[in-house]
């Protein structure tokens, strides 16, 4: 017997409505179901659905610092440092709470699947690792956790890091992370991402590495988008790199700039634009024309490379604001990005679902389609189109095929003035 049957599920502006339905968590049938029995049924009344959302770049641990410690000066270094003063203060209780509350506000606001970066540094050590393995069991069928071993602080420059990072993959973290401009040197930081690979190599991992974070590639070791690009190819990892931030691809000339899209395109490499924190923390050096730091995303989609955007940090030194609503994140994209128009907003709700599924490597499973796994949601609008625009409300948030979320609110107008 069907477990989940959603009826009138609208989920393309330009066909008919379509029933899905749902057993043991896979979508088996998307068009006109006839009367059958379901578990549960839900009608849809016209309104959209979606494919689950995804976060691609997610700092739990650090989450929600905001009212511990404002760094003195704006600014990416001010936020690294102030932030590694705080996790000497972290215990597995607090990141615990705080992770625990981004996760549910994610869960609401239809998100089923998330990487998230812990740091793994002599400062904190292994802790933030820990913390997660121990909430990818516990939230286990509400929402996948795809865990990073992040070395925030750099690896040659904090000694010990290398051999932390090895220990957290042989614990179960599920993809090696870099943080390619944090070291002294374009050397140091060269073979900061050889490391990373070799890692990956070692422990048959996915790579995905903080990059080329500046508002311009002045000081080359915001420029290394080519050098990784090249150890992709060399690694034979096409598909399994992805490269936050990327904001100094903006402040290359357009020549230079198609050429580095191109070779990533080619090497199979993907971006994750972080727009909350980017605008926040860039052209801070700026007085006139202030730069405001958005990976070229238009330019992107056309080279032909894997594109989306997430969160990153949540009400930190990094980023004071977040609430991990992804559509709210994505109108904002479209806002500072130039995007506009139907098919505009499509690819960026695209870069939340089926784009973002490519960065973790589970488009397979990902989708409206028999095969897909069951992790839908239906929001509160009618229109594809309007998806972003209309702020709707997750009505259902449906996991692996079981509702795990909803949300209703009304609103009405009261009182009129009398003609």
């Amino acid at each position: 017997m069907t477990d989940l049957l959603l009826r009138r599920a609208r989920i393309a502006d330009d066909s008919d409505l379509v029933d899905i339905a749902v057993t043991a968590g896979v979508i088996t049938a998307v068009g006109r179901v006839p009367d059958t029995r379901a578990t549960t049924e839900i009608d849809c009344a016209a309104m959209v659905v979606v494919p689950g959302l995804i976060e691609t770049h997610v700092h739990l641990d650090k989450a929600l610092l905001d009212l511990e410690h404002a760094p003195s000066e704006p600014g990416l270094a001010a936020a690294i440092a102030v932030t590694g003063a705080l996790k000497r203060g972290f215990t597995a209780s607090d990141v615990r709470d705080r992770a625990r509350r981004v996760l549910d506000q994610a869960i609401v606001n239809g998100t089923t699947a998330m990487r998230v970066h812990p740091d793994v540094d002599p400062i904190v050590g292994l802790l933030g690792v820990d913390v997660l393995l121990g909430l990818r069991e516990e939230y286990r069928g509400l929402i996948d956790l795809q865990i990073v071993a992040f070395p925030q602080e750099g690896i040659l420059r904090a000694p010990g890091t290398l051999d932390l990072l090895r220990e957290a993959l042989r614990r179960g973290a599920d993809v090696v992370g870099g943080c390619s401009y944090n070291e002294a040197t374009v050397a140091d930081c060269r073979a900061h991402v050889d490391l990373v690979f070799d890692l990956a190599a070692e422990f048959g991992v996915d790579v995905d590495i903080h990059a080329d974070f500046a508002d311009d590639d002045r000081d080359p070791r915001f420029a290394l988008a080519d050098y990784i690009a090249d150890a992709t190819v060399r690694a034979g990892l096409s598909g399994k790199v992805a490269l936050g931030h990327m904001t100094a691809l903006a402040g290359r000339s357009p020549d230079r700039r198609r050429a580095t899209m191109a070779r990533l395109a080619h090497a199979g490499v993907a971006v994750v634009t972080l727009p909350a924190t980017d605008m926040h923390l860039g052209g801070r050096g700026d007085t006139i024309n202030v730069r405001r730091g958005i990976a070229p995303v238009r330019e992107l989609w056309t080279a032909g490379v894997t594109t989306a955007y997430s969160s990153n940090n949540i009400r930190n030194a990094f980023t004071p604001y977040g609430n991990a609503d992804l559509l709210e994140l994505g109108l904002f994209l479209a806002q500072t990005g130039h995007l506009s128009g139907a098919a505009d907003l499509a690819r960026v709700l695209d870069m939340a679902t089926g784009q973002a599924a490519a960065v973790l490597g589970i488009a397979e499973r990902h989708g409206i389609r028999p095969g897909a796994d069951a992790d839908l949601v239906v929001l509160s609008t009618e229109r594809v189109a309007d998806v972003l625009l209309d702020r709707p409300d997750r009505r259902w948030v449906i996991k692996g095929g079981r509702v795990v979320a909803t949300t209703t609110r009304v609103s009405e107008i009261v009182a009129r003035v009398p003609a």
